[in-house]
């Protein structure tokens, strides 16, 4: 299954290009990317975030944790994920990584 190109945007790391999109969930988000011209692996990264309950919760939110993802961070979790052995191009199951402050962690799935 492929990204969605509405619901997504496009990155340059390495010289090859990606689709990214962020989806919302409870007390996180999952970024998810993929190489735009093949169909392989993609990535999950889970990522703490209080973001969906901003406006629940406004104007009480200066000790929420609302983690947002910029173009820059999605580089730098692409770029740690391709160190880390994805290969993007290969054919698979996604490859599940938490965010730990600025750094990915493969997810151990049991």
């Amino acid at each position: 299954m492929t990204i969605n190109k509405k619901s997504s945007r496009t990155i340059i790391v390495k010289s090859e290009t990606f689709r990214w999109s962020i989806s919302p969930d409870s007390g996180y988000i999952v970024f998810v990317a993929e190489h735009n011209d093949f169909k392989g692996k993609r990535i999950e990264v889970y990522i703490s975030s209080e973001v969906n309950s901003y406006w629940e919760n406004f104007p009480n939110v200066n000790e929420m944790n609302v983690k947002v993802i910029k173009p820059k961070d999605a580089e730098n979790i692409i770029n740690q994920a391709l160190d880390k052995g994805w290969d993007p191009k290969e054919k698979g199951k996604p490859i599940v990584f938490d965010l730990i402050g600025e750094k990915i962690e493969e997810k151990i799935r049991s």
